[in-house]
C-alpha cells in the first residue's frame, strides 16, 4: 500500500529563484540542519539536475537513514520529481510543481510514500505527519532565502 497527500505554500518569491532553491542541494541542507542531514554521495553542492542522484544521511525519528534519489522529471521553471532508488522506503516519491501567482509562487508538493514496516496504520500514524512537518520547514526556508 502506498500514502499518497499535498502540501500547498504560497510565497512571495518569484518562482524562477524558488525553482532553483529547490533544487540546491546546500539549500536542503541548511533546510534540515535539525536532523543533520548531509548529501555523502552523488552530487553533494550545488544544484542537482534530471538524471542525477543525491544520497542522503540523516537522523529522522532517532534513526540514522542512508536514502539515494534520483530527479527523474524535470521541466524548468513548472516541475520536478525526486523518487528513491534506494532507502529506507519501499516507496518515496515527491513531485513538486511551481505556479506563478498574482505576487509569488504556489509549490505543491505531491509526496507518495510506502512504509518499510506495519504498511498504512505506520503510514497516516508516523510517517505523513513527520514528512508533512519536514516539507513545510523545508519550504519555510526556502521561502526565507527566497524572499524579495
Amino acid at each position: 500500500m502506498t500514502t499518497a497527500f499535498e502540501i500547498v505554500s504560497h510565497h512571495d518569491a518569484d518562482v524562477d529563484a524558488l525553482f532553483d532553491a529547490s533544487l540546491s542541494i546546500d539549500a536542503h541542507v541548511d533546510s534540515m540542519a535539525a536532523s543533520h542531514e548531509r548529501a555523502v554521495g552523488g552530487v553533494t553542492g550545488g544544484q542537482i539536475g534530471l538524471g542525477e542522484t543525491v544520497t542522503w544521511r540523516a537522523r529522522h525519528l532517532g534513526v540514522w537513514f542512508t536514502m539515494t534519489s534520483q530527479i527523474t522529471e524535470l521541466q524548468r521553471p513548472a516541475r520536478f520529481v525526486d523518487q528513491q532508488v534506494r532507502g529506507p522506503f519501499r516507496s518515496f516519491v515527491h513531485v513538486h510543481e511551481f505556479h506563478r501567482v498574482d505576487g509569488g509562487t504556489r509549490m505543491v508538493d505531491t509526496i507518495t510514500v510506502a512504509s518499510p514496516v506495519l504498511g498504512q496504520p505506520a503510514e497516516r500514524l508516523v510517517l505523513v505527519p513527520y514528512l508533512r512537518r519536514l516539507i513545510r520547514q523545508r519550504n519555510a526556508h526556502l521561502a526565507a532565502i527566497t524572499a524579495p
